[in-house]
């Protein structure tokens, strides 16, 4: 159930309208819009007096949500969350975020030349796994403590926040300390446990779509994050499954425009993950930025033919430079800038 306050509402009226959802056994989510206060009550609202609440002066209406995710709704959230990062850079404004990276770091040269290359071509961030989950045992797994050691080495000669995908929970101490932003994998993106310990850190977390999961599905493994605590979530889609095979996903750039409608959260897109063919990248790139995504991560690697993980769908840094100049004035046509 969400509450929305007449315009001109008085601190005492939207104050008698909290009583009244307590009452009710909700706890309440205030919400200050550009132009809309919403009152969304989190818990179950079986017991608040509807009638009551809406004869209140000051309340407009009084809605039901039908959606199971309420936290990551826009019913209750109407203007879009811009999540910063540390670097002054932001997820969801105006600027098109660009993440950028290999897939998995593998020496201090390789990941500090990459990092200097996105920087200088107008990557935000820098991406990059240590740890690795990988279909095959015998596939190379990561360099774990060691990888999150050089992206902090990459970080500090090039400024750049470092994204990084945790795996366990036992790493979370490791990643509050080092990690910018956390990252959620497909894989991952129904372990409960992690999402929910994601909810007590302080990093903005980024939250890729699962293998086969519906936009409802996702929305919710967002929910579990929000409703422990933490309200700075990132949704990427990242390309499903499905019965085709010569992408190694189907990327659905129709999940961005769905999931903007239905959630407040910022939705950037994963081309390299969802193709898996780096001739692809950059033409899927510059149709995210035109579907209206506010960011995208892109694999980038300085030897593509000779990457221990997902060479065949990096760009080289050379590569990402024309992507970057020719995603300038796409952007620029859907009122962005990069």
């Amino acid at each position: 159930m969400i509450v929305v306050m007449k315009p001109k509402f008085t601190k005492d009226q939207m104050e008698a309208a909290i009583r009244v959802m307590e009452a009710g056994g909700v706890k309440v989510m205030v919400s200050q819009g550009s132009e809309t206060t919403i009152l969304g009550a989190e818990g179950n609202a079986a017991g608040i007096d509807r009638e009551k609440l809406a004869q209140l002066p000051g309340v407009e209406r009084v809605m039901r949500v039908s959606e199971p995710y309420k936290l990551a709704n826009r019913k209750y959230h109407p203007d879009d969350t811009v999540i910063n990062l540390p670097n002054g850079a932001a997820v969801g404004g105006k600027r098109l975020a660009v993440f950028a990276g290999p897939c998995s770091v593998e020496s201090r040269d390789q990941i500090v030349s990459v990092a200097k290359r996105v920087r200088d071509a107008g990557a935000c961030a820098l991406r990059g796994g240590a740890f690795k989950p990988r279909t095959s045992p015998y596939a190379f797994q990561g360099m774990g403590t060691d990888g999150i050691r050089l992206l902090c080495e990459a970080r500090a000669e090039t400024g750049l926040p470092v994204v990084s995908e945790i795996l366990s929970t036992e790493d979370l101490d490791l990643f509050e300390e080092h990690v910018d932003v956390i990252q959620i994998g497909a894989r991952n993106m129904q372990n409960f446990d992690l999402l929910k310990h994601m909810g007590q850190v302080s990093k903005p977390i980024l939250l890729k779509r699962g293998l086969s999961s519906t936009i409802e599905e996702w929305l919710m493994s967002a929910e579990y994050i929000m409703a422990a605590g933490n309200h700075r979530v990132i949704l990427c889609e990242r390309g499903i499954r499905t019965f085709e095979t010569f992408t190694r996903n189907t990327l659905d750039l129709s999940a961005v425009l769905a999931v903007k409608r239905q959630s407040h959260l910022p939705v950037v897109v994963d081309p390299s993950h969802a193709c898996g063919q780096a001739w692809m990248v950059e033409r899927m790139a510059l149709a995210a930025a035109a579907a209206g995504a506010d960011g995208l991560i892109i694999e980038v690697h300085n030897d593509p033919e000779h990457a221990l993980c997902d060479g065949q769908q990096s760009l080289t840094p050379d590569q990402f430079d024309q992507l970057m100049a020719k995603l300038r004035p796409v952007a620029a046509c859907v009122g962005r800038e990069v």
